[in-house]
């Protein structure tokens, strides 16, 4: 009989339980989702099947691209003042 060679690889989605601390913040260990300082991701969430997803961004994008995908329109918001801020005497 033939034996099959021991292969020690992982499995390449892991499974594991995170908790969300009191500051409602998840860390995620470095072994599943290397990142660095700095990184952006987007986070999107699935009410239907209760799952947070989050997408790592890609480094230098177009701030006018991020600006157009605003989900408040700029016609909702209120109007700014023409007036200077007001200087603060420490």
């Amino acid at each position: 009989m033939r034996l099959l060679a021991h292969r020690t690889t992982g499995w390449d989605n892991p499974t594991m339980i995170l908790r969300l601390d009191s500051k409602r913040r998840v860390s995620i260990p470095a072994s599943l989702a290397p990142a660095s300082p700095g990184d952006e991701f987007e986070a999107s969430f699935d009410p239907e099947d209760q799952v947070v997803t989050l997408r790592r961004l890609p480094k230098g994008r177009d701030w006018v691209a991020v600006f157009k995908r605003c989900p408040v329109p700029m016609d909702d918001l209120p109007p700014r003042s023409r007036r200077l801020p007001k200087r603060r005497r420490l």
